[in-house]
């Protein structure tokens, strides 16, 4: 059973710092490509970056681009975001996602996601 279950939110103050982690089960989590993607009150989906697997490129938003950070470690089976220089628009839940396909990232949504991790932004 695919199992993704994400920490590491919290209440930060603007231009603070927090590190989500999310860890990974029941999959060969070094074979996919995976995903943060954040949902802000009464807002939709919005993706935040990806990680290949394979080379583990990286994408990012332009809304986090330079302040934000994705890595992976495939022998813990744990995907991060960092998050630096944190704005009150950055408040979101925040969840990891997972590459239907093994490989390099595909053009098909996600098809598992984890249950979220809030992050509050504000002074």
């Amino acid at each position: 059973e695919v199992q993704l279950v994400e920490s590491g939110g919290g209440l930060v103050q603007p231009g603070g710092s927090l590190r989500l982690s999310c860890a990974a089960s029941g999959f060969t989590f070094s074979s996919y490509a995976m995903y943060w993607v954040r949902q802000a009150p009464g807002k939709g989906l919005e993706w935040v970056s990806l990680i290949n697997s394979g080379d583990g490129s990286t994408v990012y938003a332009n809304s986090v681009k330079g302040r934000f950070t994705i890595s992976r470690d495939n022998a813990k089976n744990t995907l991060y975001l960092q998050l630096n220089s944190l704005k009150t628009e950055d408040t979101a839940m925040y969840y990891c996602a997972k590459d239907p396909s093994a490989g390099s990232w595909s053009i098909l949504p996600p098809d598992y996601w984890g249950q979220g991790t809030q992050v509050t932004v504000s002074s």
